[in-house]
């Protein structure tokens, strides 16, 4: 017996993949513009001398412009805030191995970056009539 993927499945996966390089981009574009307007005023963060801070920053700009598109897209507040969560979610364990020296500040950026995807798609997944829907 074989299994066939109905048009209509093929749009869904594809909306969904498509859901998800949008809020990359978003992300990205949060990250860089609100990096950018920072340290024209003067508050840029050194990731070398103050990596948490700059980790927190970088979470924070990358969590609006990720909301920002989302509720653009018309997404409710609950997947919105949890997808800015998991902007957050790599420190829990990265932190404490950056105080006690295991880590360093480019591991740091590494580490939660590679995991921050992941996370991401698990979420969506969870969510899959939200990310694949044609309601946005």
């Amino acid at each position: 017996m074989t299994t066939t993927t109905t048009p209509k499945s093929g749009r869904r996966w594809g909306g969904f993949a498509l859901h998800y390089v949008e809020m990359i981009i978003a992300m990205f574009a949060g990250m860089i513009g609100l990096g950018m307007l920072r340290s024209a005023v003067g508050l840029g963060v050194s990731p070398a001398e103050q990596p948490e801070l700059w980790y927190l920053a970088m979470a924070f700009d990358m969590s609006v412009g990720m909301a920002a598109w989302m509720r653009f897209r018309g997404h409710r507040w609950a997947p919105t805030l949890e997808m800015c969560g998991i902007m957050f979610a790599p420190i829990v364990p990265l932190f404490p191995m950056l105080w006690l020296g295991i880590i360093d500040g480019g591991v740091l950026m590494l580490v939660s970056h590679v995991v921050m995807f992941p996370l991401m798609l698990v979420a969506m997944l969870r969510r899959l009539d939200e990310y694949a829907g044609c309601a946005h």
